[in-house]
């Protein structure tokens, strides 16, 4: 016999709570910009959307032109439910603050319009991230938006990423489990593929830019070498894959396990720092393969512990199944 699985729509429809339409509503949004942009880049080469505007974004980083499209594309789908206040993007310098709505808007959406755009014009995977945490207060006018901007990671009421590959994948946490919808283009609807996710344990990849390693800690020069060394006795055999995409490379990690890592860069001075942004890269991640089962550090300090400062603060990440993350942490905290 068969099950008819459900759609996104349905699976949101499920969730209890008094917040549940409204909440299906935002996510439904950024799934029908995830569809959006999934058929655009399809089409990139041939409309002129591929490389580069000559400009920077905030975080010094070279702008792609569908980086500027697609922040677009979200940006319009959110302001049409009429329940986002506040968005906070990589595309943008300040927080988008939506005055008009606001009074009535409950959500504070973070996002990556296109994660890895490096592999654009490469035709390589790429996606969108996006992290959904109610506003913090009522207060009028614009006083509250400095808050919202800045809250921390365990605020957040669903988070996940939309990966556009050779199919185009919405993962999903509401807080119950993790759930990955796969996008039917005859039906033109997100359809659930992978029910209540588990990450394994202990996975046999690692995903890391090694070309950067002269700029890590020594402790993770090492910790890199142990997952190098084959151990006969225990079976320990790592594999390298590196998309250079934080969407792919952390999808791969979730559904067959490991750990992807960008440590931090240490400095001269001997301080350090990381590359990935807290607010629309590492939360939004770091609750969903918590979700999972699975772990997301800097190395020292859990992600969803850190309360940001700044709109786009950076952190190194290190995420993945459970044992792999500890074993990290304690490699970096010299305890192997």
């Amino acid at each position: 016999m068969t099950t008819t699985k459900p759609t996104l729509a349905e699976h949101l429809a499920a969730r209890p709570g008094p917040d549940s339409a409204d909440l299906a509503h935002v996510i439904g949004a950024l799934a029908e910009a995830g569809r959006e942009i999934a058929r655009e880049l399809a089409r990139a080469a041939l409309v002129g959307r591929l490389g580069t505007t000559g400009a920077t974004n905030v975080q010094g980083e070279a702008v792609k032109k569908l980086d500027i499209w697609a922040n677009d594309v979200v940006v319009r789908a959110l302001t049409g439910t009429g329940l986002v206040c506040t968005m906070v993007s990589e595309e943008m310098e300040e927080p988008l603050h939506l005055d008009d709505q606001c009074p009535g808007a409950p959500y504070v959406v973070c996002f990556d319009p296109v994660d890895g755009s490096s592999n654009l014009d490469v035709n390589g995977v790429v996606g969108t991230i996006f992290g959904i945490r109610p506003r913090t207060g009522r207060t009028p006018g614009r006083q509250h938006v400095a808050a919202d901007a800045v809250a921390a990671a365990t605020a957040q009421v669903a988070a996940g990423y939309i990966a556009y590959g050779p199919s185009t994948l919405l993962a999903l946490t509401t807080g119950q489990g993790a759930d990955i919808f796969t996008l039917d283009p005859d039906r033109g609807a997100f359809i659930q593929s992978h029910a209540s996710v588990r990450i394994p344990a202990r996975g046999h990849t690692y995903s890391v830019n090694e070309a950067n390693s002269p700029r890590w800690a020594p402790a993770m020069r090492q910790y890199l070498e142990y997952l190098r060394t084959s151990d006969a006795v225990t079976g320990r055999r790592y594999t390298a894959r590196y998309v250079g995409s934080l969407v792919a490379d952390v999808h791969r990690t979730l559904l067959e396990g490991g750990i992807y890592l960008y440590p931090a860069d240490q400095a001269a001075d001997g301080r350090s720092s990381g590359k990935l942004r807290l607010q629309y890269e590492a939360a939004p991640m770091a609750w969903l393969l918590e979700a999972a089962g699975g772990a997301a550090s800097t190395g020292s300090e859990r992600i969803m512990q850190i309360v940001p400062t700044t709109p786009h603060q950076r952190v190194p990440l290190m995420i993945g199944s459970p044992d792999d993350v500890k074993l990290a942490e304690e490699f970096l905290a010299g305890r192997r």
